[in-house]
């Protein structure tokens, strides 16, 4: 592909989602996300009303009458994108497939980021690590991000949840805000997502397709397992069966909700056949109504 046309995509991306963050979500994440700490910055007389833990006594000493130190929130973060890029992403049944929606999700993420002078890094994974962008600031950086979410053709196709987290705990040296979007297509990974929530502040986002909780009746259908690449045969017309299907998927996602609310790991359900705004949005409501 010509880099024209790799730009003209990139360029149509960041049109529609950076009006969303100009729109709607510039300020939630800026509430939601206030920065890791609070950092001195200078010393003024006491007043009436202030906290009398934040009195300076050396300074007070010296002048004669009490002096506070004043804090100001330390803003910038740190935010890794962290982006499962193994073969089921690429289904959908509707107008958007899973990996569609999850590089709108991490641009959405990424300007938010840089709108608000924050750090942003990506790591792009299958059950190997297939792309790691340390963070940086500034447009031309987001582009990139966009670009290799776009384009990046991973070498692998199975999901390896835990791997990627191991990685991502060793490149990160300060705590940072962790987005790990997948469809969590995977196993075993439920102790690393609590060790990185201990040392991050992380959120999960979860993709689905309609199709997945709710199969459709058309017949007898060969299914192609993407990850394995093992192909089965299944009658859909047969309501029992698909009753069966439908339960279990609904019993391992309500599994994986139940596991992230015992464990307070912050998450955000998203479907491809509905909007990702609403659940964004109602998201850093919640999260910025907490603090």
């Amino acid at each position: 592909m010509l880099p024209v046309d790799i730009l003209k995509k990139v360029k149509l991306i960041e049109i529609k989602t950076r009006r969303l963050v100009n729109n709607i979500f510039g300020g939630e994440y800026h509430s939601a996300f206030k920065g890791m700490g609070m950092e001195f910055a200078e010393v003024r007389e006491y007043q009436p009303g202030d906290d009398v833990r934040n009195i300076d006594w050396n300074v007070t000493a010296r002048m004669g009458k009490p002096f506070i130190k004043k804090f100001d929130e330390e803003r910038e973060l740190t935010v890794m994108l962290m982006v499962d890029v193994s073969a089921s992403g690429y289904f959908g049944t509707g107008d958007f497939l899973k990996s569609d929606v999850m590089v709108e999700i991490a641009s959405i993420l990424s300007f938010s980021a840089i709108k608000n002078n924050d750090k942003v890094g990506l790591l792009l994974f299958s059950d190997q690590i297939e792309k790691y962008v340390p963070p940086k600031k500034g447009k031309s950086h987001v582009f990139k991000i966009i670009r290799e979410l776009i384009y990046y053709e991973a070498e692998d196709r199975k999901t390896d949840i835990p791997l990627a987290i191991e990685y991502t705990l060793k490149m990160l040296k300060r705590r940072s805000v962790v987005f790990l979007i997948s469809d969590f297509i995977d196993e075993y990974y439920k102790k690393p997502l609590q060790l990185i929530n201990q040392k991050h502040d992380l959120v999960c986002i979860r993709l689905t397709d309609n199709a997945e909780k709710n199969i459709p009746n058309v017949g007898l259908t060969k299914i192609h397992d993407v990850e394995s690449q093992t192909y089965h045969w299944i009658d859909t017309s047969s309501d029992k069966l698909r009753n069966k299907m439908q339960l279990q998927i609904k019993s391992k996602l309500n599994n994986q909700s139940s596991f992230f609310k015992k464990h307070q790991i912050d998450f955000i359900p998203i479907q491809t056949n509905r909007s990702y705004v609403e659940p964004l949005v109602d998201f850093f409501n919640k999260r910025t109504s907490r603090k």
